[in-house]
């Protein structure tokens, strides 16, 4: 869950609505490929894949992924709110993509103490816009986790720190830089998380691929406008002292929007990691 929501700490069902067809939209389909060859030998021969979902929230990522996958699936639903998690839990599409049926629990693990003992049964862990929102610790943890379970990991929607505005406006980069200083306060990787990722993965002898899945926000989208209004508002939060001048810049890109001037394209990028050896898999 990436911090672009009007508050950028909140993550509430109506900003999870009104981002996900966009995220559903920009998600790679170009990483189902190697995944699905991975995880084919458990479909044929009918075991369930288990399938731990980290940061759940209201479960658009089961709503994605689920028909794309074959075979009889057990979604396993991690998130610190357990209101989101049991909205994900209901929302759950009841078959994949070839009508075997699909069956979905949730857990309160902590997602920064993540272990191979708490993904033994996984097949798979998957994630939407989580990694910048964790520490390098957590990371780190995350990818020796996967790799003592033998289990592959599709991390979609990280923030990249790149926005690119048409038409453009001289602050746009100082808002960028102030922006992607607020995703790295307290600690978090923010914009640094897919590469940082990258390397941690690699480094736990998986074999990692990197695909572009950028929010393409065209004039009059409810998302341009609340992205916006989060985007200058984190940008206000890490640099008071531009207030007056951000909140000028932001009534500007809001007044383009509603005349139908402006489109966004807010850069992000999806990992997946592959364990090397098939055998490891549960």
């Amino acid at each position: 869950m990436t911090r672009t929501a009007p508050d950028p700490t909140a993550f509430t069902p109506q900003w999870l609505a009104l981002r996900e067809p966009a995220d559903a939209e920009a998600r790679s389909a170009a990483l189902l490929g190697p995944l699905r060859a991975r995880l084919g030998h458990r479909a044929t021969a009918g075991a369930p894949l288990v399938v731990h979902d980290l940061g759940c929230g209201t479960g658009a990522m089961s709503r994605w992924l689920v028909p794309r996958l074959p075979g009889p699936q057990h979604w396993i639903l991690h998130d610190h709110d357990p209101d989101l998690a049991r909205r994900a839990a209901e929302g759950m599409p009841p078959s994949a993509a070839d009508g075997s049926p699909v069956t979905a629990v949730v857990r309160g693990t902590d997602v920064g103490r993540l272990s191979a003992a708490v993904l033994a049964d996984a097949s798979l862990v998957t994630a939407s816009a989580l990694l910048d929102i964790l520490t390098a610790e957590a990371v780190d943890a995350l990818a020796a986790a996967c790799a003592a379970a033998g289990c592959p990991a599709l991390l979609t929607l990280s923030v990249l720190g790149r926005v690119d505005l048409t038409p453009a406006h001289p602050a746009d980069a100082e808002v960028t830089d102030a922006f992607n200083a607020h995703q790295r306060r307290s600690g978090l990787l923010g914009p640094d998380a897919v590469p940082f990722a990258t390397d941690a993965f690699a480094r736990q002898g998986m074999t990692v691929r990197v695909h572009a899945s950028p929010w393409r926000l065209a004039a009059g989208s409810p998302l341009l406008g609340e992205w916006l209004r989060g985007w200058v508002g984190a940008a206000r939060e890490q640099r008071p002292d531009l207030a007056g001048r951000l909140d000028d810049y932001l009534a500007r890109r809001l007044a383009a929007d509603a005349a139908g001037e402006l489109r966004a394209t807010v850069h992000h990028a999806d990992v997946l990691a592959l364990p090397r050896n098939r055998d490891t898999t549960p």
